[in-house]
């Protein structure tokens, strides 16, 4: 979908709405727009796929805080969300027969032919989860990285079919190949008809009567495969992009399900980083504050044929120069616009917070200890009395 509207909205419903008045609204808005109650109508068929995609993040609560946080960008894919580019009107029918709203049988409830049995349908393989470590530089740049991945993957002897070469599968007996069975029972209010997943074949409409010796009929076999994915600039530890169909392989041919490939932000020994803004302690000498100096920062940038030296090795790094004025105070922060990390999605980058710390000498010669006695009896080395807050002068008011 194009256009995304807000999903409160599209369900009509407050953002302090409980899970109950998630659920009934949905059923509302659903059995409103069904294709089966709309048959031949395109808008109604996308405002069901709406309605079922809202549903599908507010009713999870870990998606609806996602969501709540950074709006539709925290349940997208590329950025660190869940990725619904995907969705459709397949997706839409699933989370609407399996919140059970499909007991019934459409033409039943609506009048007139139902358009509502699903017929066969194949199981879908199991998402992945991979965790994938960055270094700050690798955020910053964004970066391809290769993930060898241990998954199901297709039993390569029968093809994914799960049965034996030279053997078909078998009409299920129990639905006769519908993949589903149906219960129909009177009421005072009429007949009312229960629909459920053929226990046999699993809704698969088929049953395997001479498996594959390889894979026992599960048509998947233990395996590997390397995914190659491209991480944007400006991630963070928790976010995670969706690889569709690289997750395990569905049973006899069934959809692959999606990875997940997760952010972990590696510690690094040079810098820390504080939003899009990285901070650098910059250690100088006493001399160096109180008369000046003009002192070399690293940046995460990492110069060309230095990229293989440790990551604590200020050589590996490209500088800048930065002038430290007479009578610098520590604690004092430089910012160096435009050298931090990009933000994500975005052209707008942070910054380099430079501070500025005191490097103290831990030993001294004879010679050092004599001209710091000499300079500590000056007058001018003698730090200024500090001057008493506005709350110690009105307590000494108060006699308190």
């Amino acid at each position: 979908m194009a256009a995304k509207t807000d999903y409160y909205d599209i369900l009509g419903i407050s953002r302090e709405a409980s899970q109950e008045e998630i659920k009934s609204a949905y059923r509302k808005q659903a059995m409103k727009y069904h294709p089966d109650r709309n048959q031949g109508n395109k808008e109604a068929e996308e405002k069901f796929k709406e309605v079922a995609e809202a549903y599908e993040v507010l009713s999870n609560p870990d998606k609806r805080q996602r969501y709540d946080r950074f709006g539709h960008e925290g349940v997208r894919g590329g950025g660190g969300g869940y990725d619904f580019q995907h969705f459709d009107l397949a997706d839409a029918l699933r989370i609407f027969m399996e919140e059970g709203f499909g007991m019934g049988g459409f033409g039943d409830l609506f009048g007139g032919r139902s358009s509502g049995r699903r017929g066969p349908r194949q199981e879908r393989g199991r998402d992945l989860q991979a965790l994938l470590p960055l270094s700050l530089e690798e955020i910053a740049s964004g970066v391809t990285k290769k993930i060898k991945i241990a998954k199901q993957i297709a039993c390569q002897t029968c093809g994914g079919s799960g049965h034996k070469a030279g053997s078909k599968p078998k009409t299920c007996p129990t639905c006769q190949g519908a993949g589903e069975v149906r219960q129909v029972s009177q009421t005072i209010f009429g007949q009312f008809v229960n629909v459920n997943t053929c226990p046999q074949c699993r809704g698969e409409g088929k049953v395997i009567t001479d498996p594959c010796p390889t894979c026992r009929g599960e048509g998947r076999d233990r395996g590997e495969e390397t995914v190659e994915v491209e991480i944007p600039a400006g991630v963070v530890t928790g976010n995670f992009l969706t690889v569709p169909n690289k997750g395990n392989a569905g049973p006899r041919g069934g959809p692959d399900g999606d990875l997940h490939v997760v952010i972990n932000e590696k510690e690094h020994p040079i810098f820390v980083r504080h939003g899009n803004d990285i901070i650098y302690d910059l250690y100088a000498s006493f001399p160096d504050l109180a008369l000046g100096a003009e002192v070399e920062i690293p940046t995460l940038a990492v110069q060309e044929g230095n990229r293989h030296l440790p990551s604590e090795n200020p050589d590996r790094y490209q500088k800048v120069k930065i002038q430290i004025p007479p009578g610098t105070q520590p604690g004092k922060v430089f910012r160096l616009r435009g050298k931090g990390i990009p933000e994500l999605h975005s052209y707008h980058k942070g910054d380099l917070l430079v501070q500025v710390k005191v490097w103290v000498p831990t030993r001294l010669e004879p010679g050092e200890k004599k001209l710091l006695k000499e300079l500590a009896e000056s007058e001018n080395f003698i730090p200024p009395k500090k001057e008493k807050g506005f709350f110690q002068k009105f307590k000494e008011a108060l006699n308190i």
